[in-house]
């Protein structure tokens, strides 16, 4: 029998992915797909993140989802991290923001677990059809001749 505290984070969840990007990746088969791993852990994914951080009124959407894209690098969750970086594209954050808090987050957790977040961020926006070196591209034109 799921909780209030699940059934408030699976409501909270669905109207977070519930936009145009939300065929890109199934997150409710992702959470259910859990349990046969462990019974409880879809439980915590929802309870946890949706139930408890997104639930919290004093955050704004984009800085609870901040909350929990650092609070999950720093755990090394991967899967939960890939939800919740598209949760934060959702919500209007853009690619320079999720890098700049995992960029902040290499002190306390390291480089590894960093870059482990960097590459998921990648397969985020190649699904999403965002072109994760846009700005890059353009940076490595050369300079126009000067007369």
């Amino acid at each position: 029998m799921a909780t209030d505290r699940y059934q408030r984070g699976l409501d909270r969840m669905m109207e977070l992915v519930s936009t145009e990007h939300s065929g890109t990746f199934d997150h409710v088969k992702l959470v259910e797909s859990y349990k046969t791993l462990d019974p409880d852990l879809s439980d915590y994914i929802v309870s946890f993140a949706f139930g408890d951080i997104y639930s919290r009124t004093s955050l704004t959407q984009q800085e609870q989802t901040l909350v929990t894209i650092s609070t999950l690098v720093a755990l090394g969750i991967d899967p939960q991290l890939k939800l919740h970086i598209n949760v934060g594209f959702n919500v209007g954050l853009t690619k320079e923001k999720i890098v700049g808090a995992l960029i902040q987050c290499i002190p306390y957790i390291g480089f590894p677990r960093v870059l482990n977040g960097l590459t998921l961020l990648k397969e985020v926006m190649t699904e999403r059809g965002i072109a994760p070196e846009a700005h890059a591209e353009a940076d490595d034109q050369p300079a126009p001749a000067s007369s």
